[in-house]
C-alpha cells in the first residue's frame, strides 16, 4: 500500500457535448438520400441500395431507443396517443410510452410505432426536408415521412435515416436535457444521431449462471434493483479476505441506480457495447470504509460494458490493484482517488467524456481508450494507445505516452443477443492500434455460444473441468471459491477460460492449478489463483518448458488474470506465473505475496518470484507484481516488451542478512537477464517500505544487461516514508531513495 497526502474530493462538472464526424459516414447519407428519390418502377434498386447499408437486423420485439449522447430515452410526450404528440427524448423510465415497435414496410425501412399505439408512429412534422424539423407521432398512412432505414452502426446501435429527406433522426444541439424535441438533421455520425435499440425484456434463456449470479432486466422496478444492490455490497464493502463472490448482470436497457461496488464483485452489462446498457446514477468504488478515505486496499472487483450518467456529473473509481475498468463509457468525469492514498489501477477500452482526475493515484495505466482530458499526476502515470491523453513528460509531470499499442486482444465477455441468448464475444487481434474498439460500431471478432461452454459453478470438481477441457469446451466460472486437487490442463488451441465474479482456483496437496499446452489463441480472462496451503511449484505455466512455437498471429492471451499468496490463509507458492510460450500478451495482472491479512510472516507465506518469462516475444500491458522474498519478475525470454509495471520490494526482511542476492544486497524487482539481447519498457516504479527492519537496502530495482537493444524508459523508485533504501534505479545509476531523498528518477537507459 503506498502513501500520499489527502486531497478534497473534486467538484461534477457537467460534461461539454461535442460532435465529430465519421468519415465513412458521408457515403450512407448519399445512399439514404437517394432511396429517398426513387419512384415506385425503382424498387429493386431501392432494396439493393438498402441491403448494402443495413448490416443487421431490429429487434422483433417491443424495444427501447435510447440516445448514445445524452443516454435517455425515445418517449412520446405525457403518453399521449394523438397525432401530433411531441417524440421526445426523457430519463428511461420503463414505461410503455418508452417502448417502440420496428415494423416492416418495403426496402428495408421499418416504421417505429409506438406501444400505447402501435398506429401512432414517428413522424417528420410537415413531410418536411429542412434540418430541425421537428418529430412526432402521427396516424400510419404510409407516407415516406413516417418511415425509416435504421443503418447498423454495430453494438446494438443504429442511426435512422428517413424516407423522404434522407436525414437523421437527431437529439438537437447534443442535448442531455429532459424533455427535448427530437427533430430530423443532416446525418453526421455524431452521438446525437446513435441510438441504441434492445428489447425491453430478454428472457435469460435457461443457462444456470449458479447462485453467485444476480442478472437484472430494464422490466425490473428500480427499488427492487437497488436493494440487491444495496444488499451485495453491505457484505461486500469490507469483506477484503472472505470467500464470497457476486457477479451482477445488466440486460441492454436503462437503469436509474446507484451501484457501488465492494471487494469480489463484478459488474458488467450485457450488451454488445457499453451503450446497450445505461446506468443514471453511479457505478462507483468509494473509500469511507477505510478512513481517512484510503483507497490502498480496494483490490479485487471490475466494471466491464457499461455506460454510466454520473448523478452531479462525476463518477468516481477510487481503486488499487486487480480492480479493472474495462469497455465504459462515462457522459461526465471520472475521480480515480476518494481524497485520500490510492495505489494504481488499470483502464482500457473506455471512452471518458469528460475529464478524468487522477487525484492521489500514485500510478495508473490508461489503455486504447479515448478521454476528454486528464489531471493529475504523483509517480508513474502511462498512456498506451490512448487518445485525449498528455503527453511524454517524464519526470515533469511523470507521465510516460506511448501513442500506439503494438499488439492486444481485449477481453472476452458475455453478452446476451437480441433473441435472448447468452454468447461470449471473443475481440480479434489488433496491432499498432489506438482508442476503442467499439467506436465505430461492433468490434471485430467471434461469437461463441453458450452450448459451447461448460459452465462452472460451486461445488464442480477438477475432475469435472478436465473431463469438459477434454471434450473441447471452453470454461465459463461463475463466482465462487474452487479447490482444485488436480492441476487444470488447456490443451485446445482457442481455448476461452473466462470468469464471472473474480472466481478462485486454490490448488491443493502443492500442486500447480493450470497448465496451457504450447499451442495458439488460448484466452485466460477474470480469475484469481490463490496459493495453497501446502507449496506449488509454480501457480500457473504458460506452455511447457521449452516451448518454441511462433504463436505471432494467434497468441495466448491473460486479461484481469491475479495471483495471491497469503492474505486469506497461509499460502505458499515458489513462483506464481511462468510463461514459456512466445508472444504471449499480459493484460492486467496482480501478482501478489500478501504484506497484510491472515497467514503473512516471512517464514509463513513464503514466495520466491512472482513471474518468470522464459518465452520469446511476450508483451505485458499493467503488470503489477509485489513483496516476493527474492526477485519480483525475471526475463529470459528475447523481444519482451512491458508497458507499465509496479513493484513494492518485501515489506518483510528480518534483517539485511536474510535478504541478500549472494553478496548483493537485495534482489532487484525487475531482472533481465544477461543472455537476452533485445528488451523495451516503460513507465517502471519500484517502491520501499521495510517495516521490520528499515535499515535494509536494495542496491538496484532493475537489473538488466549493458546492450543498447535492451532500453528502459520512464523509472522511479519511491522509499515510503523514507522506510529503508533502493540504492539505483536501474543497475548503478539513478538514485537513492532512501530517508533524504524519497524519490528518484530516471529517464532511460541506456
Amino acid at each position: 500500500m503506498l502513501r500520499s497526502l489527502r486531497t478534497p474530493r473534486a467538484g461534477r462538472p457537467a460534461p461539454t457535448p461535442a460532435r465529430t464526424i465519421r468519415p465513412w459516414l458521408a457515403v450512407l447519407v448519399v445512399a439514404a438520400a437517394a432511396v429517398s428519390t426513387l419512384t415506385a418502377v425503382q424498387t429493386t434498386q431501392a432494396a439493393t441500395l438498402a441491403a448494402s447499408v443495413e448490416a443487421a437486423a431490429l429487434p422483433t420485439s417491443w424495444s427501447s431507443v435510447v440516445n448514445a449522447g445524452s443516454g435517455k430515452c425515445l418517449d412520446a410526450r405525457s403518453a399521449a396517443t394523438v397525432n401530433g404528440t411531441v417524440v421526445q427524448q426523457y430519463a428511461c423510465n420503463n414505461s410503455t410510452a418508452q417502448q417502440w415497435s420496428f415494423t416492416p414496410t418495403s426496402d428495408g425501412f421499418v416504421r417505429i410505432g409506438n406501444r400505447n399505439d402501435a398506429q401512432q408512429v414517428v413522424d417528420v412534422s410537415n413531410n418536411s426536408s429542412a434540418d430541425n424539423a421537428a418529430v412526432h407521432l402521427w396516424t400510419y398512412g404510409g407516407g415516406n415521412n413516417q418511415q425509416w432505414l435504421a443503418v447498423d452502426e454495430g453494438g446494438g446501435a443504429y442511426h435512422f435515416v428517413n424516407r423522404h429527406s434522407g436525414k437523421c433522426l437527431d437529439v438537437p444541439s447534443a442535448s442531455t436535457a429532459d424533455s427535448v424535441q427530437l427533430v430530423q438533421y443532416t446525418c453526421n455520425g455524431t452521438a446525437a444521431q446513435r441510438f441504441q435499440a434492445a428489447p425491453v425484456s430478454t428472457a435469460p434463456g435457461d443457462v444456470d449462471l449458479g447462485p453467485n449470479v444476480v442478472v437484472f432486466d430494464p422490466s425490473m422496478p428500480s427499488s427492487t434493483i437497488q436493494s440487491r444492490l444495496n444488499s451485495i455490497f453491505q457484505q461486500q464493502e469490507t469483506n477484503q479476505f472472505g470467500s464470497q463472490r457476486h457477479a451482477v448482470l445488466f440486460k441492454p436497457g436503462t437503469y436509474n441506480n446507484d451501484v457501488n461496488v465492494g471487494f469480489y464483485t463484478q459488474v458488467l452489462g450485457l450488451g454488445q457495447s457499453p451503450d446497450s446498457v445505461t446506468i443514471n446514477g453511479a457505478v462507483h468504488v468509494e473509500a469511507d470504509w477505510f478512513p481517512p478515505q484510503n483507497a490502498t486496499h480496494n483490490f479485487w472487483r471490475g466494471a466491464e460494458n457499461l455506460s454510466v450518467n454520473p448523478t452531479g456529473g462525476t463518477d468516481r473509481w477510487a481503486v488499487s490493484q486487480a480492480s479493472a475498468y474495462r469497455r465504459m463509457h462515462v457522459r461526465g468525469n471520472l475521480e480515480l482517488s476518494d481524497g485520500g492514498w490510492s495505489s494504481g489501477g488499470f483502464m482500457a477500452d473506455s471512452k471518458i467524456d469528460g475529464q478524468v482526475r487522477s487525484g492521489t493515484q500514485q500510478q495508473w495505466l490508461t489503455r486504447n481508450s479515448q478521454l476528454g482530458s486528464w489531471t493529475g499526476s504523483n509517480w508513474n502515470m502511462v498512456f498506451v494507445g490512448s487518445q485525449g491523453v498528455p503527453g511524454n513528460t517524464f519526470p515533469n509531470p511523470p507521465y510516460t505516452t506511448v501513442d500506439r499499442t503494438p499488439t492486444v486482444r481485449e477481453k472476452p465477455f458475455l453478452y446476451v443477443d437480441n433473441a435472448g441468448a447468452y454468447q461470449v464475444f471473443v475481440p480479434s487481434l489488433r496491432t499498432d492500434s489506438s482508442a476503442t474498439t467499439w467506436a465505430g460500431g461492433n468490434a471485430a471478432g467471434t461469437s461463441l455460444g453458450i452450448d459451447q461452454f461448460f459452465v462452472v459453478k460451486p461445488g464442480a470438481t477438477a475432475a469435472q473441468i478436465n473431463a469438459a477441457l477434454a471434450e473441447g469446451k471452453n470454461l465459463l466460472v461463475t463466482p465462487g471459491v474452487y479447490h482444485l486437487n488436480q492441476t487444470l490442463r488447456v490443451t485446445r488451441p482457442d481455448t476461452v477460460v473466462l470468469g464471472l465474479g473474480l472466481a478462485t482456483f486454490i490448488p491443493d496437496n502443492g500442486i500447480t492449478a493450470m497448465t496451457v499446452a504450447d499451442v495458439d489463441g488460448v484466452k485466460i480472462a477474470g480469475v484469481l489463483f490463490d496459493a495453497g496451503t501446502t507449496n506449488s511449484r509454480t501457480l500457473v505455466e504458460i506452455g511447457p518448458s521449452g516451448a518454441a512455437a511462433n504463436h505471432a498471429a494467434n497468441p495466448t492471451s491473460l486479461h484481469d488474470v491475479y495471483f495471491r499468496v497469503g492474505g486469506a490463509a497461509v499460502g505458499k507458492a515458489t513462483t506464481s506465473l511462468v510463461v514459456n510460450s512466445d508472444n504471449v500478451i499480459g493484460d492486467h495482472m496482480w501478482i501478489w505475496r500478501g504484506d497484510h491479512g491472515d497467514g503473512i510472516g516471512w517464514n509463513t507465506n513464503t514466495a520466491d518470484t512472482g513471474l518468470i518469462v522464459n518465452g520469446d516475444n511476450v508483451t505485458m500491458y499493467g503488470l503489477f507484481v509485489e513483496h516476493y522474498q527474492k526477485h519480483q519478475t525475471i526475463w529470459n525470454g528475447n523481444g519482451g516488451r512491458t508497458y507499465f509495471y509496479q513493484n513494492e520490494m518485501p515489506y518483510d526482511p528480518p534483517n539485511q542478512a536474510a535478504w541478500m542476492n549472494g553478496s548483493t544486497q537485495g534482489y532487484a524487482a525487475y531482472k533481465v537477464a544477461n543472455s537476452v539481447t533485445s528488451h523495451e519498457a516503460y513507465g517502471l516504479g519500484s517502491y520501499c517500505f521495510f517495516n521490520v527492519d528499515n535499515s535494509v537496502t536494495a542496491e538496484r530495482a532493475f537489473e538488466v544487461p549493458n546492450n543498447p537493444n535492451v532500453r528502459f524508459r520512464n523509472m522511479v523508485t519511491v522509499s515510503l516514508g523514507g522506510t529503508g533504501t533502493i540504492r539505483h534505479v536501474i543497475n548503478d545509476r539513478g538514485g537513492p531513495s532512501n530517508s533524504a531523498t524519497n524519490v528518484a528518477n530516471l529517464v532511460s537507459h541506456p
